[in-house]
């Protein structure tokens, strides 16, 4: 594979996610779109989304292809980690109480409206009236309290996000009361989340091949390794979806997306920025950028040797030219924190480790490795070569000798993420407002520090979001001085758009891709 980390899907969620990388290509009967599913991102501040003027209605029978470079290995939302279930299934099949869009904002889903008491600490909601699930049950305020308690009590997959909540109620069909223990100004967005997302209590179906949804679209069809299909709810209980199948084909990366982008097989689909040229001539395509809340992280390991030493991962730090990594991949921005300039909490944490080869070989000196020091890097190997190659040139020039291990998808998550046996590794954290792995000790990086800790208490009971972005800046610092990690970049995705597809976003489509607002016109 030839494709770069920027390129490549990946993330923290993206963790028992990755698909086998090669599509087999389906003959379809209408127009197909292709969009990267682990990629896409960064760039501009505002949502950009294709915008068709001055065409015929569009097609609510039309079939369009998003290609994706992540699939689930099975659709159980519940307990199966990785993006690309966030990414396929949420709102588009699945529904919450609350939505956001990819800057976070919070709009009305299940719920038309809801209040919050003056002390913080109690939320109520009220459902739309005559929402169904796709099955064609009644969809009440029973099935919400019994989905988040569900979720709860059986510690399913991002359960921890709502331990804040103290009891959770139904008064009447369409009226739900959380109340708190104490003020959380997260609870909206996790809300808009997995933790929030109402499932049919009666229902028995296979969460891990079928999903029973409030969405817009139905699921069709699930291929493991190839292909999700969506098509039109024509039940839905709310606005219906504006085209009739959406089809997520898996792409082995960047330069396939772009053969099919010229094929004409794809419409929608990232374009690595050093291979812009090869597209940039099509008059079918505009050029937008996205914003994304991606994080390439390189992760050290905080409980092993060397990474005990805050000098070696300070020296690390130092020796990393950040700028070069950013002109090697044609774009992006510099990271030096674990926070993103669209995320609150967000600061410019250049300062904190600058490009400094000098001070690197001193701290390695100093540590006891003056005569060098021999480290592994283990990445997944559906990650190219260019930032890996570049770390081994820039970590041997202050006396790092770095061994690149390139191992399947299915070995990294077991070695590193599970049983945290490595030194260094790479991966996109790809989700927003993802600081609290920091604050978790057992989580792969290992990081263990109570200041941290305490301030993310701090910051998940505030009563204001001032309050709470100024505690996750201060702990942010602090992660960033202690050289827990280093952030590599913050990576642009540009996407090629046609010029007849309206109505899809491409900001942050690595954690959400929310096509029911799609609409193509032929």
């Amino acid at each position: 594979m030839t494709t770069d980390p920027a390129s490549a899907g990946g993330t923290d969620q993206s963790l028992e996610e990755l698909g086998a990388a090669n599509a087999s290509k389906r003959k379809r009967r209408n127009i197909t779109i292709g969009v990267v599913a682990g990629i896409v991102v960064v760039g501009g501040a505002g949502a950009a989304t294709a915008i068709a003027l001055n065409q015929p209605p569009a097609d609510p029978t039309s079939e369009v292809t998003f290609a994706v470079q992540l699939l689930p290995d099975n659709l159980d939302i519940r307990t199966t980690s990785g993006a690309a279930l966030d990414q396929l299934l949420i709102d588009n099949v699945y529904e919450g109480l609350v939505s956001r869009d990819a800057s976070g904002k919070i709009s009305p889903s299940l719920a038309k409206e809801w209040t919050v008491s003056d002390d913080s600490l109690t939320y109520t909601f009220t459902l739309n009236p005559g929402t169904t699930f796709s099955n064609g049950d009644e969809l009440t305020s029973a099935d919400v309290v019994w989905s988040i308690e569900d979720l709860i009590d059986n510690e399913r997959k991002d359960f921890e996000a709502l331990a804040s909540i103290d009891t959770i109620t139904a008064e009447g069909d369409e009226t739900v009361v959380i109340t708190l223990s104490t003020p959380d100004p997260t609870l909206l967005y996790n809300l808009a989340g997995r933790p929030g997302l109402v499932l049919d209590e009666d229902a028995d179906n296979d969460l891990q091949t079928t999903a029973i949804g409030s969405g817009p679209f139905l699921l069709d069809e699930f291929t493991a390794g190839d292909s999700v299909v969506l098509t039109r709810n024509a039940d839905y209980w709310g606005e219906k979806a504006k085209i009739g199948t959406a089809v997520f084909q898996l792409y082995a990366d960047t330069n396939a997306i772009l053969n099919a982008l010229n094929e004409g097989a794809v419409q929608f689909g990232a374009v690595d920025k050093n291979l812009q040229a090869q597209i940039a001539d099509n008059d079918a395509f505009t050029l937008e950028e996205g914003f994304a809340s991606d994080k390439f992280t390189l992760a050290f390991n905080n409980k092993a040797e060397p990474f005990t030493d805050v000098r070696v991962r300070k020296a690390v730090r130092a020796a990393i030219d950040h700028d070069a990594i950013i002109e090697a991949l044609g774009g992006g921005k510099t990271l030096y924190g674990p926070i993103v300039d669209s995320d609150p909490g967000y600061e410019d944490l250049s300062s904190v480790a600058p490009f400094d080869p000098a001070t690197a070989r001193q701290l390695l000196s100093d540590a006891g490795y003056a005569d060098g020091l021999d480290l592994t890097l283990t990445v997944p190997s559906f990650y190219g070569t260019t930032v890996t190659d570049l770390l081994t040139s820039q970590l041997a020039e202050v006396g790092i000798t770095l061994t690149v291990d390139q191992v399947e998808f299915s070995t990294w998550l077991n070695d590193v993420y599970t049983n945290h046996d490595y030194q260094l590794s790479i991966v996109d954290h790809a989700e927003a407002r993802d600081f609290y792995n920091w604050a978790n000790p057992d989580y792969y990086f290992g990081y263990d520090n109570a200041e941290v800790q305490a301030l993310w208490k701090e910051a998940t009971t505030a009563t204001d979001e001032a309050t709470y972005a100024e505690k996750l800046k201060q702990a942010a610092r602090i992660v960033s001085e202690d050289a827990a990690a280093d952030w590599l970049y913050n990576p642009t995705t540009l996407v090629a758009v046609d010029k007849r597809l309206s109505g899809v976003s491409v900001d942050s489509t690595s954690s959400r891709l929310d096509v029911t607002a799609a609409s193509f016109t032929e």
